[in-house]
């Protein structure tokens, strides 16, 4: 896991490794433990490589030919004679020798990579890749992933199993290949300017750039403030900066850096249908998950997971606790919110107790997310949607204190195996659409005898899939959820050619399925990930997300619908039939999902002299996209505890923040 930065530029008098030094210590917290840089003449096929403060000495000792002898600054060079430069900061975790430093190259150095993520399956392409008679000089996951590009190209994408960002020179063809993960589970930045181009991991690096523009995304913006969505696709709140969508890659042409091509290499189908019995899709499914735990697993340093006490890290840490050796501590990182009715304690202690576990919990207050909040966002790069993510912020520092590295975590089950209540909504339309009403019927009798739900709402939002989009317009409004609020100026937005829109629900017989891969890929999952790469990279540790695999995910979307949310309402059916034996049935008969969540408004009015001075600020008044005098108003009915106030205060206390922390433009 690491910081990776890149710039190409035409340009002679550009400052290449002044640039790339700055952007590359901007993520020294992805990397601590090395640091290495590339520059490069594409055109004589010239290179220099060297090291920085953070490199090792060890690394300098290497014989190896990627291995730096000294300090880059150290170095006397014509800094001019480059166009190319390559960063690299290092958190080591296979391999912990010099070997596993980058920028690294293959034997006869016409390859470069720079590259952040875990290639969990490296061990058995290494194998195959030795059988084609290749050899290695490490035991990195970063010389496996080269060698499979130089050996398969493109199609070697196909055959990862991890997360990664990379991005890989090819000094033969002057080109560079940029790719992302299935999922976006590891972040890719870029921007382009004529003549130049230039990605980092995370969105800092790039502001580095002192030329760049910070002009904010006027339709992210809305979609921000209307719908809460992020990260989704390829663009982000900056104008200027974009990032390589997940399932992506992109190739530059060093002649051309200006000039990209971006490409898909997956995707899931959501028409294939499976017909396994209900048993035997529960045994596979249960074989999958195991085998995915089992290579997340695979480390040269301690190993922790997350635990809610929900099925999805319950079902982690049960895994774990089977796979791992007995002689191994084994810990588990865990928030607890003062609110009883938030908590889930009870069965964090359950879990932990029968995992062999030791539990490590982690409470915070308020007044503690304010003396953080500063540096919170500068860590997410762009404004997060809830107060959660301060708290989860708070486990992956206690990780971090506790010594451990690597932390397993559930996100993308409930995305793929509908553990939201929404999913609810777009089964029974599903249900209805394929002319089904009884089942329908059965459904809505299941979920109103759990007794958690507003059946009301849910019959609103289900006949939300069949009223054209078109004419979605006056119930939205008499919801209080217009497609423009009143706190929102629409004539700001209007001048900058916004469409005012939230994401169009699926349509067809696959409704249900196409919802799924929706809340995967575009409206929930992207910006999840997002907000926990940050929070667990600034603490420097590796967080591994073991449901999101493509064939676990091709398989489960091979289901019938029945299979994921059954007949009666339960999510997860069969992933809660794969983990019977594994994870205590207390914690497989649970209905009152809660989720990781805070006491929001609670927290908000304990610190209402804060929101209102921030609401009332200098920056709110350049934001021209808000309506200052509605969101006081609607602010005073918050804090009245009137049901008539739809203010997401939240959103907009960040955003103001977010937008005096990096200077953004709103013009």
């Amino acid at each position: 896991m690491c910081g990776i930065a890149g710039i190409i530029t035409g340009d002679r008098k550009f400052p290449l490794f002044q640039s790339i030094r700055t952007m590359t210590d901007v993520l020294r917290h992805r990397g601590p433990d090395d640091e290495g840089y590339l520059l490069a003449d594409v055109r004589n096929r010239s290179t220099l490589i060297g090291g920085g403060k953070d490199t090792p000495k060890a690394v300098y000792r290497s014989p190896l030919p990627y291995a730096p002898k000294r300090e880059m600054d150290a170095l006397a060079l014509d800094r001019d004679s480059y166009h190319l430069a390559f960063g690299h900061r290092r958190l080591s975790i296979i391999d912990l020798s010099p070997a596993g430093h980058q920028p690294m190259c293959n034997k006869n150095g016409t390859l470069w990579i720079v590259y952040n993520g875990e290639i969990y399956n490296y061990l058995e392409l290494r194998a195959e890749l030795k059988s084609f008679g290749y050899t290695f000089q490490s035991n990195a996951d970063t010389e496996v992933l080269l060698t499979a590009y130089e050996h398969w190209g493109v199609g070697a994408l196909n055959r990862f199993v991890g997360m990664f960002a990379f991005a890989i020179l090819n000094l033969e063809q002057r080109r560079i290949f940029l790719a992302r993960d299935f999922f976006g589970i590891k972040p890719l930045y870029y921007t382009i300017w004529r003549g130049g181009f230039a990605f980092a991991s995370e969105i800092k690096a790039l502001l580095q750039l002192p030329w760049l523009h910070r002009e904010v995304n006027a339709q992210r913006l809305y979609e921000y403030l209307r719908s809460g969505v992020t990260d989704h696709g390829g663009e982000t709140l900056f104008s200027s900066i974009h990032q390589v969508p997940s399932a992506h890659y992109l190739e530059i042409s060093l002649d051309r850096p200006d000039a990209i091509q971006l490409t898909r290499y997956w995707d899931l189908k959501v028409d294939q249908r499976s017909n396994m019995s209900f048993d035997a899709a529960a045994r596979r499914l249960r074989s999958i998950f195991l085998e995915n735990v089992r290579l997340h697993l695979r480390s040269d340093v301690s190993i922790g997971t997350a635990l809610s006490g929900g099925i999805d890290s319950s079902s982690i840490a049960m895994m774990v606790s089977r796979l791992q050796s007995p002689k191994q501590a084994f810990h588990t990182f865990s928030f607890i919110p003062d609110d009883e009715a938030l908590s889930e304690e009870k069965w964090i202690d359950l879990i932990g107790q029968a995992a062999g576990a030791l539990v490590h919990k982690t409470r915070v207050n308020p007044h503690d997310i304010l003396r953080e909040i500063d540096s919170l966002i500068e860590v997410q790069d762009e404004p997060f949607l809830s107060m959660s993510i301060c708290a989860q912020h708070q486990v992956f520092s206690s990780a971090h204190w506790n010594g451990i590295k690597v932390m397993l975590d559930g996100q993308g089950a409930d995305e793929i195996l509908g553990g939201y209540h929404t999913h609810l909504e777009s089964r029974l339309a599903s249900l209805i659409r394929r002319g089904r009403c009884l089942s329908a019927i059965n459904l809505l009798t299941g979920i109103s005898s759990q007794g958690n739900f507003h059946l009301r709402d849910l019959i609103f939002s289900t006949a939300g899939f069949f009223l054209p989009f078109q004419l979605q317009a006056l119930p939205r409004k008499l919801l209080g959820k217009d497609l423009c609020p009143l706190w929102l100026d629409a004539t700001w937005f209007l001048d900058r050619g916004v469409a005012f829109q939230i994401p169009e629900k699926p349509a067809g017989r696959e409704l249900f399925k196409k919802h799924l891969y929706q809340t995967l890929s575009h409206t929930v999952l992207p910006m999840l990930l997002r907000y926990e790469d940050r929070n667990s990279m600034c603490h420097s540790v590796e967080s591994r997300v073991p449901f999101l695999t493509p064939t676990f995910i091709e398989f489960i979307f091979g289901l019938p619908d029945e299979y994921i949310l059954s007949k009666e309402g339960e999510s997860k059916s069969v992933f809660r039939k794969a983990m019977r034996g594994i994870v205590p049935d207390q914690v497989l008969d649970r209905k009152d999902k809660v989720g990781f969540l805070t006491p929001e408004k609670q927290w908000l009015i304990s610190v209402q002299r804060w929101c209102e001075k921030l609401l009332q600020s200098e920056t709110t008044h350049h934001i021209g996209a808000l309506n200052q005098e509605v969101i006081r108003r609607e602010f005073q009915l918050f804090l009245n505890h009137s049901k008539d106030s739809n203010l997401p205060i939240w959103r907009l206390v960040n955003l103001i923040r977010w937008a005096t922390r990096f200077d953004v433009a709103f013009v």
